[in-house]
């Protein structure tokens, strides 16, 4: 079991780059060591919650016609006091234009995450050490929360687009994105690029756990196409990812 102060240590270092530099990557060893510290416990369920991608609808607001992107969403808020997480009303999606030139300017209704799964020990484990994480960032009273689940699928006649907007930024404060699962897929490289699109970095995220972490109001980020390896089996592309916004 990692202890508190390992957890703090960890906390400290991630906070430390992300201002220096507007983002970072996390490892999965280093996302494990953080979300286990203290509570053995936190990824108990996560072949439930990983398997809670294998069932999801298409996304049908894919305003260039592709088929590749299924998706769930939910909406949560929290306060400034560790814990205080809670599951609020599905309600739709909205990003302006602004930032979101393709399918951004109209509310977008996605299934919702299921309760167990939002509610389980591994997405409450994720949810706290974002809230732990983005108030060391960002001291502020209550955060607007979004969870979306992403399957980008890829085929041998379709290259499957885990950002079809391009590098963009999201229009919150802060931004996660983990790797739940990669299935006979190359490339899906993530990019980070300041706010006048000068590249900073590029990784992949590969094992999973493995976490991208944005400040959204300094960076701005993307993903090159996911291909298919083998042609006789699928091939798709599992990320997490979690937006925070100040509450006004």
């Amino acid at each position: 079991m990692n202890s508190p102060h390992a957890n703090n240590l960890v906390l400290t270092q991630l906070v430390a780059q992300i201002e220096r530099a507007g983002f970072c990557f996390a490892p999965n060893h280093m996302m494990r060591s953080v979300l286990e510290a203290g509570n053995p416990q936190a990824l108990s369920d996560w072949t439930m919650f990983a398997a809670s991608w294998n069932d999801m609808p298409l996304d049908g607001y894919m305003a260039d016609g592709g088929r590749y992107r299924r998706r769930r969403f939910a909406t949560l808020s929290a306060t400034d006091v560790l814990g205080s997480v809670r599951l609020e009303a599905h309600q739709p999606h909205y990003q302006s234009l602004d930032y979101n030139r393709l399918n951004g300017g109209v509310a977008r209704e996605f299934e919702p995450i299921s309760t167990e799964i939002v509610c389980g020990n591994t997405m409450m484990a994720i949810l706290g050490f974002c809230q732990q994480l983005f108030t060391a960032l960002q001291p502020t009273p209550a955060w607007h929360i979004e969870l979306h689940q992403f399957r980008i699928e890829a085929s041998g006649d379709q290259h499957g687009s885990p950002t079809p907007e391009g590098v963009h930024r999201d229009g919150v404060d802060f931004v996660l994105v983990m790797m739940v699962k990669r299935f006979n897929i190359s490339s899906g490289t993530t990019t980070m690029c300041d706010l006048e699109l000068r590249n900073l970095d590029s990784f992949t995220l590969t094992e999973p756990l493995d976490a991208a972490i944005v400040n959204d109001h300094r960076c701005m980020h993307g993903v090159t196409p996911v291909e298919q390896i083998d042609a006789t089996q699928a091939a798709y592309r599992d990320v997490l990812v979690v937006t925070f916004r100040r509450k006004s």
